[in-house]
C-alpha cells in the first residue's frame, strides 16, 4: 500500500454530493476522529474528485479494502473510523453495493436543476 495502511476518499467535487450533505465537514470530522484514535501518519483522508456515483452521496471510499459508503453524514465519521480504521470491518448500514463503473442516478434531483447542470457542461 505504500506510506499509509489505509486511504479514505470523500467525494467533494461537482454539484451533486455536496447537495446531499456537507462533504467538507465529513472530511474534517473523519480527520479529527482518525487523529483522536492515534492514526495520524497511518491513514490518509483526502477530498476526492468525482467518483461517478452521483445521486448516492455523499460518497466515501476506503482503500485498499475497496469499500464504498453512500449517504454518509458528518455524524457518521466517528463510527466509520471506528469500524474501518480501527476494527478493520465494514460499516454495514452505510455500505454501498453497485456494479463497477459509472452509477450516476440523478433522478432524485429536480429535473430543472439537472438540466441546468448538464447545460453548464456543454458550454
Amino acid at each position: 500500500m505504500g506510506q499509509y495502511r489505509c486511504h479514505v476518499f470523500v467525494c467533494t467535487f461537482g454539484p451533486w454530493c455536496s447537495r446531499d450533505g456537507d462533504t467538507g465537514e465529513i472530511v474534517k470530522r473523519l480527520k479529527q476522529a482518525a487523529a483522536a484514535a492515534g492514526l495520524k501518519g497511518q491513514v490518509r483522508i483526502n477530498k476526492a474528485g468525482c467518483l461517478n456515483q452521483c445521486g448516492h452521496g455523499p460518497m466515501v471510499v476506503v482503500y485498499p479494502q475497496d469499500r464504498w459508503y453512500a449517504g454518509v453524514s458528518p455524524e457518521d465519521a466517528v463510527e466509520l473510523v471506528q469500524a474501518e480504521l480501527i476494527e478493520g470491518r465494514p460499516l454495514d448500514r452505510l455500505l454501498y453495493h453497485a456494479p463497477p463503473g459509472d452509477n450516476k442516478d440523478l433522478s432524485r434531483y429536480p429535473p430543472e436543476l439537472v438540466a441546468a447542470e448538464q447545460a453548464k457542461k456543454s458550454d
